[in-house]
Parts: C-alpha cells; structure tokens; sequence
C-alpha cells in the first residue's frame, strides 16, 4: 500500500495531494474489483457473494464512468470527484480524474505512476507493493486471490442492491471494510470505510465490459523536464 501523507480534512473545494489520491485509489477501490454497468454471466437469484465470485472470474477488461465522494470521521462531505477508469487483468488500470481537478493513475503491470499536471510532478512505486489486498486489486488483480487476500461475506440487500463485504486479512491494508454492490448482473457501487473512519463512496456507470485497448493506456512516461518521486 501507498500510506497516506496527511489525512487531515480537505477543505471544501480543495484539491487532494497526489499522495492523498493515490491512497484513495489504492486504499479504496476495490482491489480491482469493481465496475458499474458491467455486463456478468447471468446468475438468477444471486446473493452478493455470487455475483463478486462471477465479476471476477469473466470480467477479464472494460472501462466506466465514477464518481466519488469522502465522509470525514466527524461528518464533513468533500466535494465529489468524478472521471473515468479502464482496466485489464491482470495487472493494469488507468483511474483519470478529470474534475474538479485533473489527475491520473497508471499500473502498468510492474509500476504505478501517479501524475500531477499541475505540480507537474510524477510519482512512482513498485506495483506488488501498492496494491497488496487493496481495492484496486479487485479491478486489475488476479481473481484467484480474491478469497486469499479478504474475507467475504454476503450481506443482506438494500437500496435496490445486492450487497458483499470484504474485509482485507492483511492488518497494513489501509482501510477495514468495503461493501460492493450488484444491481442485477452490473457492479453499481463500493462503500469504504478506513481505519481512520472516513467513508468513501464510489458510483459506477456507462460500463463497457470486453473492451480492447491498446498498450498505450496502460502505459505512462514522464513529460520531458517533470519531477519524478521514487518511492
């Protein structure tokens, strides 16, 4: 996992740190797990559980819209975020904030880069190490650790949804819980909750599943003349 720099409250219409976001998009995706409008193998009368265990057997690439929006412990909603994200397993993701500030986070397969066109700043880190039992395994990670790396559990349905909870086994994963939920066949949301209390909810829509991208979007270089941060 990235560790979070500052985890102090962002004030409304600021913008995150790039540390900050590349905590949230490694500490509260689903590691890799999870898009909205994604067309599954029919499963009639699927529990939650079900309906992860199929998203991450056959949902092999695809890309979507989100939105996402930070909880603070004391109540305190952050402005929403929204861009787009595509994935392909194993191993590669692209998350592009585009509002209300742009932002963009690359895995290659071996490194993530998280670029910062307005500070012009680059930062980079080995990818194993990122992403862990992290959410954003759940998207871009190999589904045959899927019940290694967390705890499942169906939950009971609510807001029109079907509903799991993952807890991560790992004890440096950097949040405690993430609630997925399924309308139908398609992954609509993920709940976050971190172990400092903060809540991050992440819609999905306009999916596209088995969607051919060339290498170019998984891949990432530096502009000439940007500062590049190893960690």
């Amino acid at each position: 996992m990235i560790h979070p720099v500052n985890r102090g409250t962002v004030h409304a219409g600021a913008r995150q740190s790039p540390r900050n976001v590349c905590q949230l998009v490694l500490a509260r995706l689903p590691a890799a797990a999870g898009l909205a409008g994604l067309l599954l193998t029919s499963v009639a009368h699927a529990d939650g559980l079900t309906r992860l265990r199929a998203f991450m057997e056959g949902a092999r690439s695809g890309q979507a819209e989100f939105t996402q929006q930070l909880t603070s412990r004391d109540g305190k909603v952050q402005p929403v975020v929204s861009g787009s994200l595509a994935f392909q397993r194993p191993g590669h993701f692209r998350w592009d904030i585009q509002k209300p500030y742009k932002q963009l986070i690359v895995a290659d397969g071996e490194k993530i880069w998280l670029w910062d066109p307005d500070l012009n700043q680059a930062t980079v880190k080995g990818q194993d190490k990122a992403l862990g039992a992290s959410p954003a395994a759940l998207l871009a990670g190999d589904d045959t650790r899927l019940e290694r790396d967390f705890a499942l559990k169906s939950r009971p349905d609510a807001e029109g949804l079907e509903w799991v909870e993952a807890i991560p086994r790992s004890s440096d994963a950097g949040f405690d819980s993430i609630l997925i939920g399924f309308a139908g066949s398609e992954l609509a949301r993920m709940d976050l909750k971190d172990s400092f209390g903060q809540r991050t909810r992440i819609a999905f829509s306009h999916f596209q599943g088995a969607v051919a991208r060339g290498g170019e979007a998984f891949h990432f270089k530096p502009p000439a003349g940007a500062d590049v941060v190893r960690e």
